[in-house]
């Protein structure tokens, strides 16, 4: 998935560019290209990579429940100067 991940971002960044590169001759070919980036990059290369990151994770560890409140509050009185 990293290597997916990277080969996609490489390829939205190169679209982009060419896009970028190529819109003086072409004003709408180089649009399109330019969209189809970014349209890549929000809607394909985005939700990708935060299902990357959040796999193996528990939502559960990231909410206020009253167990994580309580070692907010001991946090500091656990550590000894």
């Amino acid at each position: 998935m990293k290597y997916v991940l990277s080969i996609l971002l490489i390829i939205v960044i190169a679209g982009t560019c060419f896009g970028f590169f190529i819109k003086p001759e072409n004003e709408a070919t180089g649009n399109l290209i330019i969209g189809l980036s970014v349209v890549t990059g929000f809607f394909i290369l985005m939700p990708l990579f935060i299902y990357h990151r959040w796999k193996n994770r528990s939502v559960k560890d990231y909410m206020l429940t009253k167990e994580n409140i309580e070692k907010m509050r001991n946090y500091g009185k656990d550590k000894k100067l």
